[in-house]
């Protein structure tokens, strides 16, 4: 089904006429009309589509299925409430694409009501939100369906299959303070972010914990493996103790690789203002060089020349080294 000429000057003439924005928007406006009139075009075309056959064609005798009136479907969308005539067919197996059968929203609405949830907006103020920038009345109900959805895409992301190898895996949590039951507590996002064969990122997951342990990173390395990892080539971590051993309980072969910002502060918190720039080129060195056996001679030189006046934190190199050096 088409629009046809008389309809389309008759939208023409509703969009001329149009002065002020209610005549545009309003109830009666004139693109209230046209996106009803669209939508009502389309149904008709994905009845006919689903039919198999034009609007009083013979081609419908004994089909097995036929036109069967219309119902009457309430929208609601950015402009407010649209009425459109939605098609039925006589055996009740059509199922629309434009307008799905239960949907009553229409547009970027549902959208920017759940980007108010995110926000933090609860039911209540999302609807009093509502009612005073659009003027259209949403009961409770329906806002949390639609909020609803977020929990279960969430929850579909979180439980999908992963690859089977990854060849770096970076484990890390980021600590915030948060409201929990009218008290302020720290709570920790514990975050993996995955390399894959490809070379291309993938945040394999999100979950929130009280606080980083070792104890909720194995409950995490058990769950990845059960989403289809079967090998990790490099772990890049922190300095959390326990935590490759963690690792290693899940994927033996797995690699720990330490991150180096962490290792360079548990090392400079340890030396003197005056001497920080001398060591820290030093230490640069150990970092930086092109080959393990060329780190391995700077880290000696790093202990001939610091090691009397600062040991803890070339120790602190020696002892990660297995950790430090896949990289």
């Amino acid at each position: 089904m088409q629009l046809t000429e008389e309809m389309i000057e008759r939208l023409k003439a509703d969009l001329t006429k149009a002065k002020t924005y209610e005549d545009l928007m309003g109830k009666d406006g004139a693109i209230k009309k046209l996106i009803t009139l669209s939508l009502e075009t389309m149904l008709e075309s994905e009845l006919t589509e689903h039919l198999g056959y034009e609007k009083y064609s013979t081609n419908g005798k004994n089909s097995g299925n036929s036109r069967n009136g219309k119902n009457t479907k309430t929208l609601k969308n950015d402009q407010g409430e649209i009425d459109i005539a939605v098609p039925r067919d006589r055996n009740g197996s059509f199922d629309p694409i434009v307008v799905k059968k239960y949907e009553r929203t229409l547009g970027p609405i549902e959208n920017k009501i759940i980007s108010m949830y995110a926000k933090g907006m609860s039911t209540r103020d999302i609807q009093s939100h509502i009612q005073e920038i659009y003027g259209m009345d949403m009961n409770a109900t329906l806002i949390s369906n639609m909020t609803e959805k977020i929990i279960d895409l969430a929850k579909q992301w979180q439980n999908r299959v992963l690859e089977n190898i990854y060849p770096i895996v970076f484990f890390d949590a980021i600590h915030y303070k948060v409201q929990d039951e009218g008290k302020v507590v720290t709570k920790a996002a514990y975050t993996v972010l995955g390399v894959d064969i490809n070379g291309k990122k993938d945040l394999l997951g999100l979950w929130v914990g009280q606080a980083e342990g070792v104890h909720f990173w194995l409950n995490i390395m058990t769950e990845l493996k059960n989403r289809g990892v079967e090998d990790i080539l490099i772990s890049c971590i922190d300095g959390l103790k326990g935590f490759p051993e963690a690792i290693n309980t899940v994927f033996p072969k797995t690699e720990i690789q330490l991150c180096v910002i962490h290792l360079i502060r548990a090392t400079v918190k340890y030396i003197a203002w005056k001497d920080m720039k001398a060591f820290m080129k030093d230490l640069k060195k150990v970092y930086g060089a092109p080959t393990e056996e060329a780190a391995l001679m700077e880290l000696e030189n790093l202990e001939s020349v610091w090691g009397k006046k600062y040991p803890l934190p070339v120790k602190t190199w020696k002892q990660n080294w297995s950790n430090a050096a896949p990289f």
